[in-house]
């Protein structure tokens, strides 16, 4: 939809800053990615009331894995520990999760948790949650791409769009980043064309309903022309499709 809208459907979330939350309190980096759980827990249950039906957050790029493997084991075992404790809430509050990103490289116990929280949520409908998990914009791309070729399908906008691991949701309206950092760090570097960009200056351990109220109304007052004038969207000069 062109012009003014009350709402995002579709909000996307770079969720930086859980080392530096960590490091200003003298503690582990792990520490502060804990806490980023229980900010995501929070931002999760604030989205139905909001109008939001679709969150889609970055939880591990495909770069990642370069971190130290003491912090990458310990991501491991957060996102383990947080499926086997939150999937049934997620449960009760309807909430559908899917994993996005390659899976070859994860650990048959990390795949298994993935695997058995997308079986349990799956007809849920009050919010979509899509975590990117070992995921990277030019890897989506690039995957879309080979599976069109190897099918023999003609490479379009449209056949890429469907083949992205979004497919199964619009793109989204509104993309957050935390952590004071203005870049997109290859997060979904095809679907986020057209979306409005919010750079919060918290760190994600501490940005909460407060600061997502902030993004929806900065949001809220900006005009979304997709290319057009803003006199064609108001219905002032004719379009010339």
């Amino acid at each position: 939809m062109a012009g003014l809208v009350p709402t995002p459907l579709h909000v996307a979330i770079v969720m930086d800053g859980n080392g530096r939350w960590a490091s200003k309190r003298f503690l582990p980096r792990i520490a502060g990615h804990k806490q980023g759980v229980d900010a995501l827990k929070l931002i999760v249950r604030a989205c139905p009331s909001r109008g939001i039906s679709v969150l889609t957050v970055f939880a591990f790029s495909s770069e990642n894995w370069n971190r130290p493997a003491a912090e990458v084991s310990g991501l491991m075992d957060i996102l383990v520990l947080a499926l086997s404790k939150e999937v049934p809430k997620l449960q009760r509050d309807g909430v559908q999760i899917r994993f996005v990103g390659a899976r070859d490289n994860l650990s048959a116990r990390v795949k298994k948790g993935l695997e058995d929280a997308e079986a349990a949520t799956a007809n849920n409908s009050a919010l979509t949650l899509n975590v990117c998990f070992n995921y990277g914009g030019r890897w989506d791309i690039v995957f879309a791409a080979a599976k069109l070729a190897d099918a023999g399908t003609l490479i379009t906008e449209k056949s890429l769009s469907g083949a992205l691991a979004l497919a199964h949701c619009g793109d989204p309206d509104l993309l957050i980043r935390t952590g004071n950092e203005k870049r997109l760090s290859n997060f979904l570097l095809w679907q986020v064309a057209y979306a409005e960009l919010y750079f919060s200056a918290l760190l994600w351990p501490d940005f909460d309903e407060s600061e997502l109220d902030s993004a929806l109304l900065e949001f809220r007052s900006r005009e979304r022309r997709f290319g057009k004038t803003s006199a064609q969207i108001s219905g002032n000069v004719a379009s010339d499709a």
